[in-house]
């Protein structure tokens, strides 16, 4: 059966609030970026987030940028996508790489550069290494001397919820905002859909606001209606 990626620029901006996680306990990588968030100066190593596709590494680093940058500071960011490959520049207080699994040897290049320039500083004022990928810094197929400084510092590996577990971050969810979300429906979101959780959660945002205009309650024929409202 196949799955829909919905449009996540429906979703909230992304923050470490609304990174959605087991409920019962905060995930170790989550409380150290908050933590370094409060005070990024005094990251001095590098911190590397893995994890399978969907876990949220992607999310954690826009949402670490964004509240940089609320706080005024500038930051670099590389990705997998990236055409302008620009040099480091001293105004940065962090160093954000994503998708690491996906560089190639330019990216590699300019990610090795940067973290030299932000960890070893000729001010002397050491920058926030930031990264993510797919699999452990040691398992990743790049340059030896960017493999190292990668793993040098704190590793988080982010976990893969169970279907239990996305059911109850979305009831959670659903009842922050007032709303009951059938079994069956859920069953749907969770079979038809793509089951990332910032993807069901757009999904969850997108279908309260047709309920409210619709007047209808939340149920598997309002979301197909919805979706053929905007096929």
């Amino acid at each position: 059966m196949q799955q829909l990626v919905l449009d996540l620029g429906l979703a909230a901006p992304p923050a470490l609030d609304n990174f959605l996680t087991d409920l019962d306990t905060e995930q170790p990588a989550l409380a150290h970026l908050r933590q370094l968030l409060a005070q990024p100066q005094r990251a001095t190593v590098p911190t590397f987030i893995w994890g399978a596709p969907g876990t949220g590494k992607t999310h954690l680093l826009h949402a670490v940028r964004l509240a940089l940058q609320q706080q005024g500071l500038a930051v670099g960011w590389l990705d997998a996508s990236s055409q302008v490959l620009p040099d480091f520049d001293e105004s940065w207080s962090a160093v954000l790489l994503d998708d690491c699994q996906h560089y190639g040897s330019a990216q590699q290049a300019l990610a090795f550069n940067w973290c030299i320039n932000a960890l070893t500083p000729a001010d002397g004022r050491a920058r926030w290494v930031l990264a993510a990928a797919d699999r452990p810094p040691a398992d990743l197929e790049l340059r030896p001397d960017l493999r190292t400084r990668l793993a040098w510092g704190h590793v988080f590996q982010l976990p893969v919820l169970s279907d239990a577990e996305r059911r109850r971050v979305l009831r959670q969810a659903a009842s922050v905002r007032g709303l009951l979300v059938p079994d069956e429906l859920l069953d749907f979101m969770l079979n038809r859909f793509a089951r990332e959780l910032g993807s069901l959660m757009a999904l969850l945002e997108r279908l309260d606001g047709y309920a409210l205009r619709t007047q209808r309650p939340l149920s598997i024929p309002l979301l197909k209606a919805m979706l053929d409202e905007h096929a």
